[in-house]
């Protein structure tokens, strides 16, 4: 069985810093990636981090605020968020994706958590 579960959204002010969690049960890092995800009402759904392998990916608009990192022996996720800003508000997701053979390959998504609401008041 295969379960991730997201935590650690909440209500920040502008500028302020959030760590959001997401434990995986039923997987392994070294065949899965993990991606964050948000969706905000009325956009779509947009990744805005992955890690694979130990790798990191940021979406342009969160680069040098989030970060992506993996506790292989507590089988979680985070996504440290730094210097928020009120667009970054959204429910985040986590996902996992099983890692292709070839990178131009993308990843698909096959699993997804609850999500976790994060808020950023200006």
């Amino acid at each position: 069985e295969v379960q991730l579960v997201e935590s650690g959204g909440g209500l920040v002010q502008a500028g302020g810093s959030l760590k959001l969690s997401c434990l995986a049960s039923g997987i392994s890092f070294d065949d899965y990636a993990i991606g964050w995800f948000r969706q905000a009402p009325g956009k779509e759904r947009e990744e805005v981090s992955r890690i694979s392998e130990g790798r990191p990916y940021y979406v342009d608009s969160v680069k040098g605020r989030f970060t992506i990192s993996s506790d292989n022996a507590k089988n979680t996720v985070y996504l440290q968020m730094n210097s928020l800003k009120p667009e970054d508000t959204a429910v985040y997701y986590c996902a996992a994706a099983l890692i292709p053979l070839l990178i131009t390959i993308e990843y698909e998504y096959d699993y997804w958590g609850q999500g976790t609401q994060v808020t950023v008041s200006s």
